[in-house]
Formats: structure tokens, C-alpha cells, sequence
């Protein structure tokens, strides 16, 4: 049972209600002022709690409501007091106390107030990311709960500790000391930086002198010198790497330590191990889809305020009256639109639609929460976009990329070429990512009416006819789409968002505070994934990743539509733990001259590569999609996390599986046989 703080100047009162309470098995503590009731919230942790009179002398109960607060955000407060009033009442709401009660109050109405506030503390403590203690056992301790647990961080501590004093694999420095000859036997030419590299110059050469981290030393003149650093040293900043993709990638599927603060520790290793100089590794941080990320959760919250939210789910969601229709109609529709459309923008324009029908749908239903319709609202969206992917050359950066890498060799497909290989592949994965929402959801569901095109509808109507504002922020909308579609390869995808943002601030639509609000921890999350991405790159640690995948490869994977599969695979894997265009460039500069060399027609490797790097299900930081769509996958009531990391990972991981098997079956055994190549 709870443990209860009473705090009453009426010492009758005060010592009958805990008589009570004790009777029903509640663990009391009494106090007759507000001073020992603030020392004993911050000395006593088991309380859960607190019954407070407003009127009191010395400090009042406003007073001390909000001095507990300040201490323990999470402790619910329930105000009782003879000498209520609506404005107390208001001023008592904004310090978030669970209740306000009149004195005396009925028992049994107290009693099923402090079942309450004990049932929804948990949503509160997740809310001010504090953390339960547990008492009970070492196990129980190593275990602990989200945001904290102190026996997964010992194991990512572990690991990397591993990584850095091993002795380095001897692959790993033949990949380091290797000189580049510009022949396609090169071991090292699916590095980051090969084609910068001179003749001659290996990795650790070409790494150290680039990127000015090499040993120093003073010259007889007396001037610093860098020298660049042996393949053994090289090879130690490729482990570190390794070793922060890996604590990284733990701590985020497992809610070791906050998203944000991992975050910031993927930038902490690579500054005080020298990965790269202090200004590189805020570069890697600072990149353009961060600064996208950032600004379209901004646009979102302007969509948003104006209603305008709603008429675009009109546009999108008429026809899905049944929860068949939405998963079965509508997820190809959008698949199809994310090939040629940004996927990214769209998932930041729907998802608080679908938020706000979540709201609505569980209002109706009479259910406080229904996390399986959140679940499968946010996820099967976010999966459906991310699987337009493959559609066209103008889904992403990461399709330009390989477009790149086959020109190179003269041999890349055209715009309507790759649209044949490739589109036929989204609506038949969407329709699979409904079928497994549906089978995984629909008994799951407490809602069991669901027409999201009426709730659009009648929310629409309910804001009545577009205004001023709306007509402004359409405008910006269309202008921004535009930007993107015609200038994103001068202005990049983060320039016209700030401009939009710009735009819509000096039209009051969006205020400083409402861009202050959005999830930073989101944003430090993506940026992270950056550097991580980055510094792979740098030192030859994704190098080494692709390479030691490829070397143990059996032959009949090594040829035709195995190696097709087989690369598939791994980019499928990768592009899970760093960002789809850096999968491309690491991977596809290694498996293209693998198909020339075994007689494979290149875009079948190429196109499979890139692909696949589509399939970014599992974690946050392998997409923007899936950043945007768990920074809005919340309670817009309680604040509360609709959905966590570990929801991606468990679906994420299914839907990985189901997007190969599609792509094998039905692109590469199915119609790619029809094509030919």
C-alpha cells in the first residue's frame, strides 16, 4: 500500500483521517504545518502521497503544493480544504496536484481518489523522467527500469572496455596499411574516402593527414608538425567506433539512459578518445537532416495550432471509414506518395493527425488509453513511408548515392528504369506491413469502432471554415514542398524549413516558445546518429564492417541473385545503426565491383543495396521517419510516451524480416526474373 502524507493544522481532523486510513491498510505519516512537511518529502523517498489542507498558518497549502513540487515533481497531491473557490481551485491545477477536494470529504470517494493517484503516478514519474527504486534485490537493481539500468550500462561498458585492448584483428590493419593503386582489387576502395586519396597513400595516412589528428610533433624550427599515425593507432580510433556503435545502438534499444543523454555520449567518446577534432565532430552533429528534423517538428506544431492538420487528413484519410480501409487502402496509398514525395516531410504532416485521432477515438470509447491502437497507428505509418523508399530515384539521398556509385562504373539506370525495378516492390510491402498490424492489433484494440475519416471529418467541421492564419501556413506548406522538390540540391532539406519557420514567425503563427517545445532529445538523437555515421566513415570502422561480412559469404552468395540477397541482407542490418545514405556510400563502392567481377549485371547489386537500405524499422536513429514519428507519439492529454523504443525494436525487427522475404520472393525471384537485366 502507499505511503501517505497527512498534512493538517486541525489536530482532531487530522488524527481521525489517519486513524482511518490505517484501518484500510495505508502506511500514515502526520505533520500539522508545511515546513515538516516539505523536510519530510525530501528526507522520506517512500512517500507516495500527500493530503494537503489549503488553509494553514505560516505557509499555506498553494505555498507548500508548490515547494513539494519543485522537490518531487512526481508526487501526486491531493488538496483538500474547507474554503474552496474555482480560482484556488485554477491556481491549484497549474501546479499539476492530482485533486481538489472540499473538507471533509466522503471516505469512500477519498479512498478511490488515492487509488487513482496511485494508478496514474507511474505515467507521472514517466513524464518527469524520474526513475523507481528498487530495493528488493542486486537482480532487481542490475535490471532497474526505463531510463535507468545500471546492469545494461555495466555491459556497454564492458564491450567497449573489450573492443579498445584486444589486440586489433590482423584484417582490420591490412585495411588500414593497404596503399590505394586505383585498381578494383583494392582491399581499402569501399572507404569513405578513397577516391581523395592519392596514389599510394593508405587509411591511416589519408585519415590522419585529412583530418589533422595524427601524432604531433615539433619540427627544428620549432613549429608543430602532424605526422600521420601507424596502422595500429589508426585502427584503435576505427575500435572506438565500433565500440560506440554498439554501447550506443544497447543503450537506445534498451532505455539503458535517456535517448538524449546517449545522445550526447556518442559525441563525449569521440571528443576525449580523438576521433575527430573538436570542430569536425560538431560538423557531423550539425549536419542538413538534422537541421530538417529540427524544423519540420517546428512546421508540424504550426500545422497543428492552425487546424490546418486536419484538412490534410480530409485530403489523405477520406476513404479510410474502417480500420481494413486504413490499413489495407490507405498505407499503399502513402508508400506510393513517399517514392516520389519526402517521406520525412509527410510522416511530420500525418502523424499528429493520427495522434489526434487517437485522442479522440479513446475519449469516445470511454478508456483512458489504448497504447495498441497508438502502437499500431504510429508504426505501421512510419514502416509504410519508410518502404516508399525503393519507388524511385527521388525518394531519398541514399538512391542519389548509388545512382553516383553505378555512374561511376557507366552503368546507372534512368529515372523511369528504376521506377520499373522498383515500384512494383512498395504497395505489395505495404499491404504486408497492414497485414501484420492487423493480425498483431485488431483483437488488441479497446477501441472497436474506428472511422478515421469521420473523426477527421467532424474535427474539421468542429474549427469551422479556413482562416487567415490556415490560408498562410497552406502557402508556406506549398512553398516548402516546392523548395524541396526544385532546390533541395542547392539549399539541401534543412534551409527552406528554416525559412519556413522564419516565415511563419513573423506572421505570429509560430511563436519562439512553440519551436522551444519541441523534443530537442529527438534532435541531439538524430544528430548523434550523425556523428556516429560520420566517424564509421572516417576511420574505416564501416569499412571493416562490410568487408568482414562480404569474407565470409559462401559461394553460391557470391554470384547473381545470392550476392543480390546476401547484400541485401547486411545493407538491411546496417542501415538500422547508422543513417541510409551512409550504408550506401560504405557498402555500395564494395559489393558494385563484386558484381562485376562475378559476373553479376550490376543493378541488380546496386539496386538491392539501395533498397534495402529502406529498411531502417528497428531503431530511431536509422531514419528521420522513425525520429519524427516517436517524438510525436504522445498523449497530447498526459504528455504521456504513446510509443517506446522497445516497440520499434520488437516490431521494427518483424517487419525487417517481412521486407526481405518480399524483396527476395516477390522482386528478386519474382518479377525481376520477368525483367531481366
Amino acid at each position: 500500500m502507499p505511503k501517505i502524507l497527512l498534512v493538517d493544522d486541525e489536530s482532531k481532523f487530522r488524527d481521525s483521517l489517519a486513524k482511518r486510513l490505517s484501518m484500510r491498510g495505508f502506511n500514515t505519516v502526520d505533520v500539522d504545518n508545511g515546513e515538516d512537511a516539505i523536510k519530510i518529502v525530501r528526507s522520506d523517498s517512500d512517500i507516495d502521497i500527500v493530503l494537503l489542507d489549503r488553509k494553514m498558518p505560516g505557509m499555506n497549502g498553494e505555498q507548500v503544493l508548490h515547494e513539494i513540487k519543485a522537490f518531487r515533481p512526481e508526487l501526486q497531491v491531493i488538496m483538500l480544504t474547507a474554503y474552496g473557490s474555482l480560482k484556488s481551485a485554477m491556481e491549484i491545477g497549474k501546479m499539476e496536484a492530482y485533486a481538489y477536494m472540499e473538507k471533509p470529504a466522503d471516505f469512500d470517494e477519498l479512498i478511490k481518489t488515492i487509488e487513482a493517484a496511485r494508478e496514474d503516478k507511474v505515467h507521472l514519474m514517466e513524464k518527469h523522467e524520474v526513475v523507481p527504486a528498487e530495493k528488493d534485490s542486486l537482480w532487481k537493481w542490475l535490471v532497474g527500469s526505463h531510463n535507468s539500468r545500471p546492469g545494461v550500462i555495466i555491459l556497454g561498458l564492458l564491450i567497449f572496455t573489450a573492443l579498445l585492448f584486444l589486440p586489433p584483428p590482423d584484417r582490420l590493419i591490412k585495411l588500414m596499411s593497404s596503399p590505394k593503386t586505383g585498381q578494383m582489387s583494392d582491399p581499402n576502395m569501399g572507404y569513405a574516402g578513397y577516391r581523395s586519396m592519392k596514389s599510394g597513400e593508405n587509411i591511416a595516412e589519408y585519415y590522419s593527414t585529412h583530418y589533422k589528428i595524427g601524432n604531433i610533433s615539433v619540427d627544428a624550427d620549432g613549429k608543430k608538425v602532424i605526422e600521420p599515425m601507424t596502422p595500429n593507432q589508426a585502427s584503435l580510433k576505427a575500435r572506438v567506433m565500433l565500440g560506440v556503435l554498439i554501447v550506443a545502438a544497447l543503450f537506445w534499444a534498451t532505455g539503458a539512459v535517456p535517448v538524449g543523454i546517449t545522445a550526447l555520449l556518442v559525441g563525449v567518446l569521440m571528443y576525449f578518445l580523438g576521433v575527430l577534432r573538436p570542430d569536425d565532430i560538431a560538423k557531423a552533429y550539425a549536419k542538413d537532416a538534422v537541421i530538417f528534423i529540427f524544423g519540420v517538428l517546428a512546421v508540424s506544431v504550426a500545422i497543428s495550432k492552425t487546424g490546418l492538420d486536419r484538412r490534410i487528413g480530409l485530403l489523405l484519410l477520406g476513404p479510410s471509414k474502417n480500420l481494413k480501409l486504413l490499413l489495407f487502402l490507405f498505407l499503399p496509398m502513402l508508400g506510393i506518395a513517399c517514392s516520389f514525395v519526402s517521406e520525412h516531410a509527410l510522416i511530420a504532416f500525418i502523424m499528429p493527425l493520427f495522434i489526434m485521432v487517437y485522442a479522440t477515438s479513446i475519449r469516445a470509447a470511454g478508456v483512458k488509453r489504448d497504447r495498441a491502437l497508438a502502437v499500431m497507428f504510429v508504426l505501421s505509418v512510419c514502416f509504410a513511408a519508410n518502404c516508399g523508399g525503393p519507388g524511385s530515384p527521388a525518394a531519398g539521398g541514399r538512391n542519389a548515392v548509388m545512382l553516383g556509385i553505378l555512374s561511376d562504373y557507366g552503368n546507372a539506370p534512368t529515372f523511369g528504369q528504376w521506377i520499373q525495378y522498383g515500384l512494383p516492390f512498395v504497395p505489395v510491402m505495404a499491404l504486408v506491413i497492414g497485414a501484420y498490424f492487423y493480425l498483431m492489433f485488431h483483437r488488441k484494440i479497446k477501441v472497436k469502432t474506428l472511422n478515421v475519416s469521420s473523426i477527421v471529418r467532424d474535427a474539421s467541421e468542429k474549427i469551422g471554415p479556413m482562416n487567415k492564419k490556415e490560408y498562410i501556413t497552406a502557402f508556406a506548406l506549398i512553398g516548402l514542398i516546392l523548395l524541396w522538390i526544385l532546390g533541395s540540391d542547392k539549399f539541401g532539406m534543412g534551409g527552406p524549413v528554416i525559412l519556413c519557420i522564419v516565415f511563419l514567425n513573423i506572421f505570429r503563427i509560430l511563436r519562439w516558445r512553440d519551436i522551444a517545445s519541441i523534443p530537442w532529445d529527438v534532435v541531439a538523437l538524430y544528430a548523434s546518429a550523425s556523428a556516429l555515421g560520420k566517424g564509421l566513415a572516417v576511420t574505416g570502422g564501416a569499412l571493416y564492417l562490410a568487408d568482414s561480412f562480404i569474407s565470409i559469404l559462401p559461394d553460391f552468395l557470391t554470384h547473381g541473385t545470392g550476392l543480390a540477397m546476401a547484400v541485401s541482407f547486411f545493407t538491411g542490418i546496417t542501415t538500422n545503426f547508422m543513417s541510409d545514405g551512409a550504408t550506401v556510400s560504405a557498402i555500395g563502392p564494395i559489393t558494385i565491383p563484386m558484381a562485376t567481377i562475378s559476373g553479376t549485371h550490376p543493378w541488380m547489386v546496386g539496386l538491392a543495396t539501395a533498397f534495402a537500405s529502406s529498411f531502417a524499422h528497428m531503431l530511431i536513429i536509422g531514419t528521420p521517419n522513425n525520429a519524427i514519428a516517436y517524438a510525436m507519439a504522445k498523449d497530447p492529454i498526459t504528455g504521456e510516451q504513446l510509443v517506446k523504443l522497445g516497440d520499434f525494436l520488437k516490431h521494427g525487427f518483424a517487419i525487417l524480416l517481412l521486407s526481405f522475404a518480399v524483396l527476395w520472393i516477390w522482386v528478386f525471384m519474382g518479377y525481376w526474373q520477368y525483367l531481366g537485366f
